[in-house]
């Protein structure tokens, strides 16, 4: 890195939806206007999109410091985020950290890092505090415990002293018979006295929640009405009954999930919940437990699943999706990854998927899918070079970045000393800059931009250059294209620009016609063709590199002389017996930064008319 900073510092002044699949399977028309596009049809009716909240929605991200943050989950953050920026309302952390035994050290401080990185800073929490804290769960115990007292006084709860060794012995008889496991409620009968007072004693138990005759039906934000009735037992049997009657605070007095949820939430005041689909089968008993204490829950919105194209659930053995890898690993920006995760499920109205955070805030709604989402990570690779262009063009620290991390890989592969012979008296900087600036590079990382600009800075390769014939196939224009390409060598070093480059190339007359009819212009224009063409072979061996006047800015001037009389002696030798017509310069209104070396600096030969 010093010696990247040494050479920089010398300055010269998709997703696609299953459903959509499935309509696809069936025959029926699809939208496929747009590569890599996520956005649906415009509506004749533009207002029939899902109604945001009328007040500010006060949402949480609550993640467990169990180990990284993945894609799924920085999308829930994101959808989160953007709901409560979208209304002006607030968005909270906080870290529910009651499985004490399954809590990574160091994992919580990740999950902050991550957060921030992807630009999603919220309004209360951890490290920021709050009217509603404290923020992490573990320091939240006396609340459950009398909140857990509430629901014991009320008959909704009762305390179970039946041991692990019962239960399991309990599962494995029902199992062995075919019966579906759960609880029997042999602790139901206890008298609530004998209970306390056997608790009190220290007596090891569980609190268990005593679910009702049905769990409630509950309206989703994405799902409509959701839910289902299950009654209180997983099957009526006449002598062996078992009921759901889940685990409310165990027996470490730690609150389970989702009792310590559903407390926090009423809590903090938070109005909308939206979180995967995997929780939807969980949400009737927390509506259920808000209920009991005759509270409102707040409204939940479950967002689709992450599958494959297998349509399997992502699964890390598959696919690396935490946070840190497309961070350190990948080089993917922030802005390109919170635009990804953004349409994982969400569709906008916008002709054009490239988004930042801030206009995500200005346009998100709930507009999202019902069906499995299919994580396509081409879109990603997209969205990650379109954000790139977006940053070279904004200039500033963003681009001063890129070049910095450019400038380390190159100088890793290939040397400060060769480096330091290519750029001669320029700077590496402006190089990098001027080659960050060229439309048919592609950015993602920095690895692979030098990977495919290796034919700029890799002498062995511009010796493999593909045969000529393929690159010019008329071989009766080598002798004028190959006197075309030496007039280069006559512009001086500080007039070596592209502006400058590409104005040269335009006064060139490759053929012998005197393009006065439109049959001889087009034959002109079609020649002048035919020197970009035999240029860019020169220059970098290949018919599909940048425009040559770019690609002979990045390069410098005694770089292409070299390149050029190595590739002019190439075609001299293709040419065998064809003698080298005088080359025409065409006469044309001099543009500023070429008028004060033409004149003096051509040789007669060479600027000659006739």
């Amino acid at each position: 890195m010093h010696k990247a900073q040494s050479l920089l510092g010398r300055r010269a002044s998709s997703w696609i939806c299953e459903s959509c699949l499935t309509r696809l399977a069936r025959g029926q028309k699809a939208n496929t206007t747009r590569a890599f596009s996520t956005s649906s049809k415009q509506s004749a009716n533009p207002t029939r999109r899902p109604k945001l909240p009328d007040t500010p929605a006060r949402t949480r991200f609550a993640p467990s410091p169990t180990g990284n943050l993945h894609l799924g989950s920085i999308r829930t953050a994101l959808f989160n985020y953007l709901l409560a920026r979208r209304t002006g309302g607030q968005f909270l952390l906080r870290i529910e950290d009651t499985d004490q035994k399954r809590t990574i050290p160091g994992a919580e401080q990740g999950l902050f890092r991550d957060l921030r990185w992807a630009g999603l800073q919220w309004d209360e929490g951890p490290e920021v505090g709050g009217p509603y804290g404290p923020y992490r769960q573990s320091e939240r115990l006396d609340l459950y415990q009398n909140h857990i007292q509430t629901l014991l006084d009320t008959h909704k709860a009762y305390r179970c002293f039946c041991s692990a060794d019962r239960m399991d012995q309990l599962n494995r008889l029902r199992h062995d018979k075919g019966l579906p496991l759960g609880y029997d409620r042999k602790c139901i009968d206890i008298p609530q006295d004998e209970a306390e007072d056997r608790a009190a004693k220290g007596e090891s138990h569980v609190v268990r929640f005593h679910v009702p005759k049905e769990y409630p039906k509950y309206n989703d934000l994405v799902y409509g009405t959701s839910g289902h009735g299950a009654g209180r037992t997983k099957q009526h049997l006449a002598d062996e009954p078992v009921y759901d009657d889940p685990i409310l605070i165990k027996s470490d007095k730690f609150p389970t999930y989702h009792f310590a949820n559903v407390v926090d939430d009423k809590l903090m005041e938070v109005t909308h919940v939206i979180r995967g689909s995997e929780w939807m089968s969980s949400t009737p008993l927390h509506v259920a437990l808000y209920n009991a204490f005759d509270w409102a829950p707040p409204q939940y919105g479950h967002v689709p699943l992450l599958v494959d194209a297998d349509r399997q659930k992502l699964s890390k053995r598959n696919f690396d999706s935490d946070i840190s890898s497309f961070r350190d690993k990948q080089g993917i920006f922030p802005e390109a990854l919170t635009n990804f995760a953004a349409l994982l499920g969400w569709s906008h109205q916008r002709k054009n998927d490239v988004m930042d955070l801030p206009e995500l805030e200005e346009i998100f709604d709930l507009k999202i899918t019902k069906g499995n989402t299919m994580v396509a990570f081409e879109k990603l690779n997209f969205l990650q070079e379109q954000h790139a262009r977006r940053r070279v063009e904004a200039e500033g620290e963003h681009l001063e970045q890129l070049i910095r991390n450019v400038a380390v890989e190159l100088l890793n592969k290939y040397g400060a000393a060769a480096m330091t012979e290519f750029i001669g008296k320029r700077s590496l900087r402006d190089v990098i800059a001027n080659l960050l600036r060229v439309r048919s590079l592609p950015y993602r990382n920095a690895q692979q931009f030098v990977a495919s600009s290796e034919l700029f800075f890799s002498k062995e390769k511009i010796k493999k250059r593909k045969p000529l014939h393929l690159a010019v196939p008329d071989v009766s224009l080598y002798p004028n294209l190959r006197v075309a390409a030496t007039t280069f060598f006559y512009i001086p070093e500080e007039f070596w620009n592209r502006d400058t480059l590409r104005d040269h190339i335009l006064q060139l007359q490759i053929t012998d016609d005197v393009s006065s009819t439109p049959e001889e212009l087009a034959r002109a224009k079609a020649a002048t063709g035919t020197l970009y063409a035999f240029l860019r072979w020169a220059l970098l061996g290949t018919d599909s590199s940048p425009d040559a006047p770019s690609t002979m800015e990045i390069l410098g001037r005694d770089v292409c002389e070299s390149r050029i009389r190595e590739a002019v002696l190439v075609a001299r030798e293709v040419e065998n017996q064809l003698t080298t017509p005088m080359i025409r310069a065409k006469r044309v209104p001099k543009g500023e930064g070429n008028s004060k070396w033409q004149a003096h600096s051509l040789p007669q030969s060479a600027s000659s008319t006739s």
